[in-house]
């Protein structure tokens, strides 16, 4: 009789993930990170989505993956990590040198411009771009806009034609959105319609513009990266094949040009892990695509989706009430926040008769939390509109209470700061007639149209091979310029290093500086400080794309009148907060109207990113909740009205919150 032998059942080769020898890692990350945060960090090679909640620890599990996928043996400078601020990577890369060693601060971190800047730098010559192009920031873009606006003379039309501010923002609109100009005129700016072949020359202008002079602003950068990228040429294959593992925080805050980037940077190695909270995405205004996150499983095949839900930072009844607030959302990935964090309060929904009502009660609770021994810095009163803390900043000023209110102008956006950096600017680009025309009309007797014509003459020479003043004896129209000229000149011949740059530039600049601006002694503290930051740089292409790419947030001017006091409590716009978190928070005008603002009720997409500014707000409070709002509002027209609350928080109940309801002490 034949014996019998029976085959055992076994998986298919490679459909099981390669088990891990744990002990082979200086680093016990089974210990150090929950089990969530540990599936991501031991995550490989493949796709992943890690929806990480408010306070879950997101950063700590990016840091320990880069740090594992360096202990198992890969080159560090094989690992991308895109971040939206430069802040955000440098922490993230300190902290993983600080965990692991010094390979960690090797791997490739940065924004996705700086990204950009420094990729399209390096392979100018394959994409066909001058290696010293100059980043255009906000501003210079808008200056640009404004110029070709001029030469159009829209006057004539006799009709209201859009500023240079909204011609930027719906050209910027269209190209991160993948939208046409028509569309977005139609739907945001319909009082313009009738200008849209206007707009359209306007923008054909600009790119030509843009191109003839070396010049490149915050969208060309991504253009001109996917271009490179998709274009597929032998120095991009090589750059992508060089990329094994993409990383990108905040994902939800990413537009359509920036997805597009990251689904061709992964087109050789597609290991990519994107990080991010669908309920924390409210930069649409910016251009950001909600449905980038949402869609990301479609855009990359058997994704696998982790969810970071532990809360470290709030306690149980804040996380309760941000968990109602998801409830009503109607497209997410289903998560539920949770903690161990004990023995807290209920938030308080205040309501208050008037705004200065609500204005005195926040200034009591504030001087109450201080007396308690919360610090002001870890006090915060946040809002949806600027305008929404005017009448608390007049209480907190009579209460003599010292605060700080995020969202003010950027240093180098102040006028005298941009007057400094377009000599620079012009030094390594004499094409930049923006930059020009801002320094000619600082010059007595340079008025806008002189300045149009000796910018025309300076096309006719190169002014850094001339004689200056030789050359020029019998320019009219040059000879008062010459000084000018011959410091231009100087620059580049004589002088290398930044900073000593800006020592020359300052010598020239200082007489005309003092002449414009009243206030010369305050607004010298800028420039002493402009000539400390350059004097870390040891060529000026850096420090120019430095300076756009990442300008610096606060001017001396701002911040040299501060309470001699370290505390102050934090005034900030909920989108500014983002990110940020605090002891204690107070959420002010919380009715419709303001809060979900007025102009979200056409559309069910506004509204539902209404509510996740809401429960972004609510996320930022590590103890303390107070949403309140006034019960009348005071309309110029109308006299008083009756305010609802805001329908987020107005379904409310009494398990979630504690209802507070302020009157006068008589």
């Amino acid at each position: 009789m034949a014996k019998r032998y029976r085959l055992k059942k076994t998986e298919k080769t490679g459909s099981r993930e390669p088990i891990i020898d744990e002990a082979r890692f200086s680093i016990n990350y089974k210990d150090e990170l929950n089990q969530t945060q540990f599936d991501a960090a031991s995550a490989i090679e493949g796709s992943y989505l890690v929806i990480a909640g408010a306070g879950t620890g997101k950063t700590r599990t990016l840091v320990y993956r880069v740090s594992r996928l360096i202990e198992m043996g890969y080159d560090p400078k094989s690992i991308l990590l895109l971040t939206f601020t430069r802040k955000a990577s440098r922490e993230m890369m300190n902290r993983a040198t600080e965990l692991l060693d010094n390979r960690c601060s090797k791997i490739n971190g940065g924004t996705f411009h700086s990204f950009a800047n420094s990729t399209l730098r390096r392979y100018s010559k394959a994409i066909g771009l001058d290696a010293n192009f100059i980043i255009l920031d906000q501003g210079d873009s808008e200056d640009v806009i404004n110029l070709i606006r001029g030469e159009m003379n829209v006057a004539k039309l006799k009709k209201r034609f859009p500023n240079k501010q909204t011609i930027l923002r719906v050209i910027s609109l269209s190209l991160n959105t993948s939208r046409s100009i028509e569309d977005i005129l139609f739907e945001s700016y319909p009082h313009f319609s009738e200008h849209i072949d206007k707009v359209l020359e306007i923008k054909a202008k600009y790119e030509k513009y843009k191109y003839s002079n070396s010049l490149l602003d915050y969208d060309d950068l991504l253009i001109y990266l996917l271009k490179f990228l998709t274009e597929r040429s032998d120095v991009a294959g090589k750059v992508l094949s060089s990329i094994k593992f993409i990383m990108v925080d905040e994902y939800q805050d990413t537009n359509k040009l920036q997805a597009d980037i990251v689904k061709a940077l992964a087109s050789i190695n597609p290991n990519v892990m994107v990080v991010g909270d669908d309920s924390q995405s409210i930069y649409s205004f910016r251009g950001a695509n909600f449905k980038n996150i949402m869609d990301f499983p479609k855009l990359f095949e058997n994704t696998k989706l982790i969810k970071l839900e532990e809360n470290y930072r709030s306690t149980k009844e804040i996380l309760s009430f941000a968990n109602h607030l998801l409830e009503f959302a109607v497209e997410k990935y289903p998560k539920k926040l949770y903690t161990n964090i004990s023995d807290g309060e209920l938030p308080a929904i205040v309501s208050a008769t008037t705004d200065n009502m609500q204005s005195r009660f926040i200034v009591e609770r504030i001087l109450e939390l201080r007396e308690e021994g919360v610090p002001l810095d870890e006090i915060a009163v946040l809002f949806r509109a600027s305008y929404h803390s005017f009448n608390l900043e007049v209480e907190l000023n009579k209460a003599n209470i010292p605060y700080v209110k995020f969202g003010g102008m950027k240093f180098v956006e102040t006028a005298h700061v941009k007057d400094v950096l377009a000599f620079l600017r012009i030094s390594m680009n004499p094409k930049d007639f923006v930059s020009w025309y801002r320094i000619l009309l600082l010059h007595e007797g340079i008025g806008p149209k002189r300045a149009q014509m000796i910018m025309t003459e300076l096309t006719s020479i190169d002014i850094n091979k001339i004689n200056i003043p030789s050359d020029l004896a019998k320019n009219k129209l040059l000879e008062k310029v010459i000084p000018l000229l011959e410091i231009i000149q100087n620059l580049n011949r004589n002088f290398k290093l930044p900073a000593d740059q800006l020592e020359l530039i300052l010598s020239y600049y200082d007489p005309l500086f003092k002449k414009k601006y009243d206030n010369f002694n305050k607004r010298k503290k800028d420039l002493d400080a402009l000539i400390n930051i350059a004097s870390n740089y040891d060529n000026a292409s850096t420090f120019l794309a430095d300076m756009a790419l990442e300008p610096l947030q606060d001017s001396v001017t701002d911040v040299a009148e501060e309470d001699k006091e370290d505390e102050q409590l934090i005034l900030s716009t909920i989108h500014s907060a983002k990110g940020l978190e605090w002891h204690s928070v107070f959420i002010i005008h919380a009715m419709d109207g303001f809060f979900p603002a007025t102009q979200s009720f056409d559309s069910q997409e506004s509204l539902e990113e209404e509510r996740r500014l809401m429960y972004v707000a609510v996320t930022r409070a590590k103890q303390n909740l107070h949403i309140s709002y006034p019960t009348n509002i005071f309309d110029r027209y109308n006299g008083y009205t009756l305010a609802k609350p805001s329908r987020f928080i107005s379904d409310v109940g009494e398990e979630l919150a504690d209802e507070w309801i302020i009157e006068e002490d008589i």
